[in-house]
């Protein structure tokens, strides 16, 4: 979708962005977009670096990135001194964060999947091995 014009509405620059109104409002305070100037009518006045920016943002979430990391890289980018091996580092810090999730949710699952094939679905609810598991005081 191409980006028209030089200053677009709330509305508009949400449409492009892909996301909601409410989005682009909660990026602006979070100080992720900036605040955009305003008509002599009030309407906040978005130039289409901000929807970029906001589909930057979009992206980075979609790989995991959480929204002070976001915050980082976008900072990252204002900074001359900055290197790609900067932001390739920040990216590997990710893929440990996201193996070490990995790890935790294979636990879980394996545990899960363990009481599942203990419980045979049939009898009372006191002979249950996962309301058990969940009820120990370990």
């Amino acid at each position: 979708m191409e980006i028209c014009g030089t200053h677009l509405k709330i509305k508009r620059a949400a449409e492009l962005s892909g996301v909601g109104v409410e989005t682009v409002r909660f990026y602006e305070r979070e100080g992720l977009i900036p605040e955009p100037p305003r008509s002599g009518s009030g309407y906040r006045q978005y130039p289409p670096e901000a929807v970029r920016r906001i589909r930057f943002i979009k992206r980075a979430q979609a790989l995991g990135f959480t929204l002070p990391e976001i915050r980082e890289l976008l900072d990252l980018t204002r900074l001359p001194e900055t290197t790609p091996a900067d932001i390739r580092n920040r990216a590997q810090t990710k893929i440990k964060t996201i193996d070490q999730k990995l790890q935790v949710l294979q636990t879980m699952r394996a545990t899960l999947a363990r009481l599942v094939e203990a419980c045979h679905g049939t009898g009372p609810l006191s002979n249950c091995p996962i309301l058990e598991s969940l009820n120990t005081d370990e």
